[in-house]
């Protein structure tokens, strides 16, 4: 009777582990994603293109793709009697990493948190100075809209419609927060076009600035803004929050989280949960909203058609979001009589403070004493205020059609009616 090593069929171990091999298991798409993956983590270490989000979530992308990886890192999902394979996330056994940290994209918590950083990072003087600044970021949700339309055209679900719509607004977790509650399968796919093209906007607003502004606009020199008391910057994020909040209760968690960490700035007694929000929680939450994002970016679920639409309405969507607030930048700058330089608009999409910056570069390029900052973000923290609302405005909309409840109870009304 043989025991120990001598037991043990050397030519078997070899073949068990040939076999537990990522490349005897993986598929052509997770190649194809690895090499994705690659592209996107050039973009955001060697172009600097939104590297804060952009490389964990190319890093997520890697990790979930290496073949034979997503069982250690993911999770298994059980197979029924029939062969058929769950997809739920709740019903995932042998829970790896990123199934835990995917938790808080899941049960709608990264974006939230990741407002809460924004709010105690930005300062809302130069809106309360110049209130008209709001007419902009709305907008600048037109691209939204038109996206809603043309998505519905091309046969996606009106939750799903809602869910691409919303890259218009250029505001990642945003979009993030939407897709979680409408069409949960699209988050990869919505994320990282978000968050593409607002690392690409540079390239995407230029030439539609200079398109669509005369060089005599371009050099139009506005009237430095008026200084904001304290009062006024601690009442705005009360009095917005209650406001939007009675209006509109489906944005509050966004809007309500943007507000508080803004009041914690603001207010000049909590600098240390301040200096947190903006910093520890801030960056701790970027890292595992980024990385979860990534994950769910599977070669099999990401390579789709589907996926080809989101991309192309996105950006659709983002272009005649920037177009949207032009317009009315250009609108403004004639019943003022030439005091607002339509450059400012562009800054109307949310994605703060990029898009305000390219506004001032703009306008520095045809005067370089020409500093449009102040004024383009106050345009930018409008955008993030309207995207919340335009994300609020979906979720109350559309929110009862993810699983078909509103379509069945509107028949079952209509059917009550006629008997």
């Amino acid at each position: 009777m043989q025991s120990g090593l001598f037991a043990v069929d050397v030519g078997e171990i070899f073949v068990n582990l040939f076999n537990s091999m990522g490349f005897m298991n993986g598929e052509w798409q997770n190649y194809v994603m690895l090499l994705i993956s690659f592209v996107l983590m050039y973009l955001a270490i060697v172009k600097k293109f939104e590297p804060l989000l952009l490389l964990p979530i190319a890093f997520g992308m890697f990790l979930i793709n290496i073949p034979g990886a997503e069982e250690v890192l993911w999770g298994t999902y059980p197979v029924d009697e029939n062969g058929v394979t769950s997809t739920s996330y709740d019903s995932v056994e042998n829970r790896g990493l990123l199934w835990y940290l995917y938790f808080g994209v899941d049960k709608v918590i990264y974006p939230p948190l990741i407002f809460l950083g924004i709010g105690a990072m930005t300062d809302f003087g130069p809106l309360i100075a110049n209130p008209k600044s709001m007419l902009i970021g709305a907008g600048a949700q037109l691209g939204i809209f038109v996206a809603f339309i043309l998505a519905i055209f091309l046969g996606f679900s009106v939750a799903e419609a809602a869910s691409i719509a919303i890259i218009g607004g250029a505001d990642g977790p945003t979009a993030i927060y939407v897709t979680s509650q409408l069409a949960s399968d699209f988050i990869p796919m919505i994320a990282i076009a978000a968050y593409s093209y607002m690392a690409l906007i540079p390239v995407i607003q230029k030439p539609l600035m200079r398109a669509l502004t005369t060089k005599k606009e371009r050099t139009i020199k506005m009237k430095q803004l008026r200084q904001v008391s304290k009062l006024e910057k601690v009442l705005f994020p009360l009095i917005v929050t209650l406001v939007v909040g009675i209006i509109l209760p489906s944005s509050i968690a966004l809007l309500g989280m943007l507000m508080l960490g803004n009041l914690f700035r603001e207010s000049g007694v909590v600098d240390r949960l301040s200096t947190q929000a903006q910093n520890g929680l801030m960056n701790t939450i970027t890292i595992f909203l980024g990385i979860s994002v990534g994950c769910k970016a599977k070669g099999a679920i990401f390579l789709t058609t589907d996926t080809l639409l989101i991309i192309v309405i996105g950006l659709l969507a983002f272009i005649i979001g920037t177009i949207g607030g032009l317009l009315v930048a250009k609108i403004m700058c004639v019943a003022t009589h030439g005091k607002v330089n339509p450059l400012i608009g562009s800054a109307g999409v949310s994605a703060v403070p990029m898009a305000a910056r390219i506004s001032e570069d703009v306008g520095r390029e045809y005067d370089p004493q020409n500093h449009l900052l102040m004024h383009a973000m106050g345009a930018n923290v409008a955008g993030v205020i309207a995207s919340s609302i335009a994300a609020g405005i979906l979720l109350a909309c559309f929110g009862g059609y993810v699983d078909g409840t509103a379509v069945v109870e509107a028949v079952q009304a209509a059917s009550a009616v006629m008997a």
